[in-house]
């Protein structure tokens, strides 16, 4: 396996074809966890021997002629929001270090009945509050593109380690931007789906749970285990798994976009703009109609601001009898939300059925396919800082204020995707830029699918070409926590090692595509399309050589911070 990881899709042929072995590809998985983890602690606690026993068991039935489901075989680590059945969740709060529910939340059931095997939990901020992934539990999550930056968040865990080559995807949920933002941090793919697509909240539809992945087929493969249609919940969807499952793109040509770099008012770093406006002309010339339009959604800013203080204000009780341990930006929102007035919670509400409204008829009057626009506003951000407090000279007020190119479209409940699309120029810092050294997808199935001892030799292929560009990064372990506590900005030692090539050409930016109610399917078409143009950062060797030049060391800060950002 080397420090390669296959696409989610081409693993499970190899799975379903007994040409791979749900143990091999754990084992190899494992190994690359315990070389690569240590030096961007995304993976927070490791459930090995659960998951190797479940492996084994869907080896046993893949003699037998049979397969749990789409995702059959499949590794995955939870995001620390999600309850899993025997295995720690902590919601990345000290309050609940020690938890170990007798249940799994109903998407991890539902992953489960598909196949997937799962092997831990990724890290989180304190109750997902927050695009920046640290907490007292176990520190900082770090962005695997350069150590010193954050992944984002409030998914930074499970991007950073579908980034890192941990994982083939894994799961986020999305209130703000958790899932978009850390996608595009981490030049990944993110969906935010449909309220109800996913089960999560059976009667907010604010925030939801969706894939994040390599790109719009992997995304769509793990859809597919995430999904399940139940008419006995409220807001559920009537797509099914197989809806997802044998992704194909869309064709580009003749495509209608409309196309905005900023919402109309928002500060976007021109960086990013640059980035964007490079990828709209390679649209364009692949035949698209990209059209500069966007639907009024400024009101769309206290309607958020409002709705997620609401869903706050359920933990005020804990923040009157442990106000010490919960961290000032979450204990702020959860004040402003016990504050709040019926009438400004009706007024809220109402305004959000007509940015619903907005959105749809603004879609369909333009007879647009999406609305693009950013995903960030701005470049991943030093671990050390906690929320972005301005951009391009003009004040942040709030830690929520400079995700508003995402939490805007949260609003109108319309899906939305975030796809890499191209690279900046990474910021002037004074540490030397490093990253964690990660192959590319494409080469590594032959030797994954080797007979006899391929488990075996995958995991000391997976340890060897990972620890000896890490050099001495310190233990996973094989169960437990796998982070450390600690407060934002104080140093340890994350290892170090020799470049192995030229540094990171850039940081990845972020496309944000926002479809039709409903129009999940079609929205991954589309990503998967512009993906033929604009490739996936993970798609090929030469991509991965200039990504990860070689960790050259740096500093290792442990970090101290409702379900969401």
């Amino acid at each position: 396996m080397g420090t390669e990881l296959p696409p989610a899709v081409e693993l499970a042929r190899l799975l379903r074809s007994r040409s791979l072995s749900a143990t091999e590809l754990l084992t190899a998985v494992l190994a690359r966890i315990e070389a690569v983890n240590p030096a961007v602690n995304a993976i927070v606690t490791l459930a090995a021997d659960q998951a190797m026993a479940r492996a084994a068991e869907l080896d046993e039935m893949a003699a037998r002629g049979s397969f749990a489901g789409p995702l059959h075989g499949l590794p995955i680590a939870i995001k620390d929001l999600a309850e899993t059945e025997g295995i720690r969740t902590t919601y990345g709060s000290p309050l609940f270090a020690g938890f170990v529910p007798d249940f799994d939340a109903p998407h991890v059931a539902l992953l489960k009945r598909a196949g997937a095997v799962v092997l831990g939990k990724t890290n989180t901020p304190e109750f997902g509050a927050g695009a920046q992934t640290f907490n007292p539990v176990f520190g900082v999550t770090r962005n695997p593109w350069d150590v010193r930056l954050t992944p984002g968040g409030s998914s930074g865990g499970a991007a950073a380690a579908v980034a890192a080559g941990m994982l083939p995807f894994a799961d986020g949920s999305d209130l703000a931007s958790s899932i978009r933002n850390p996608a595009s941090f981490c030049g990944l793919v993110g969906l935010r789906p449909t309220p109800g697509l996913v089960p999560s909240d059976p009667l907010d539809p604010l925030g939801v749970v969706g894939p994040i992945a390599r790109d719009a087929a992997d995304a769509a493969l793990l859809l597919a285990g995430l999904c399940g249609a139940d008419p006995g919940v409220p807001l559920a969807r009537p797509d099914r798994p197989d809806d997802f499952v044998g992704l194909r793109p869309a064709r580009l040509r003749g495509l209608r976009l409309a196309w905005t770099p900023d919402l109309g008012d928002l500060p976007v770093q021109p960086e990013v703009l640059a980035v964007l406006a490079a990828a709209r002309l390679e649209l364009e010339a692949a035949g698209c109609l990209v059209i500069d339009a966007a639907p009024p959604l400024r009101a769309a800013d206290e309607v958020f601001q409002v709705l997620r203080a609401t869903r706050m204000a359920s933990l005020a009780r804990m923040l009157r009898e442990h106000r010490s341990s919960v961290k000032d930006t979450l204990a702020w929102n959860i004040a402003k939300g016990a504050e709040l007035t019926g009438e400004a919670i009706a007024a809220a509400h109402a305004s959000q059925a007509r940015m619903f409204k907005r959105m749809k008829s603004f879609l369909a009057a333009g007879g647009y396919d999406a609305l693009a626009l950013p995903t960030v506003q701005v470049l991943p951000f030093p671990v050390e800082q906690e929320w972005v407090t301005e951009i391009n000279g003009q004040r942040m007020d709030t830690y929520i204020d400079w995700m508003r190119s995402c939490s805007r479209i949260t609003v109108t409940l319309h899906p939305a995707i975030s796809i890499p699309v191209g690279f900046a120029k990474p910021p002037a810092l004074s540490t030397p830029a490093s990253a964690v050294p990660v192959a590319a997808p494409a080469g590594a199935v032959a030797s994954l699918a080797s007979a006899g001892s391929a488990g075996a030799s995958a995991a000391s292929a997976a340890s060897a070409g990972a620890v000896g560009a890490l050099g001495s990064v310190g233990s996973a372990g094989s169960a437990g926590s796998v982070g450390s506590a600690g407060s934002v900005g104080s140093a340890g030692s994350a290892g170090s090692a020799g470049q192995v090539g030229g540094l990171p050409a850039g940081l990845p930016v972020g496309l944000q595509l926002v479809g039709q109610y409903g129009a999940d399917k079609r929205l991954l078409e589309i990503a998967a399309a512009i993906g033929t143009i604009i490739p996936p950062v993970f798609a090929t060797s030469r991509t991965n050589s200039r990504l990860w030049a070689g960790f050259r060391g740096g500093s290792g800060f442990d970090g101290s911070s409702l379900r969401d950002v």
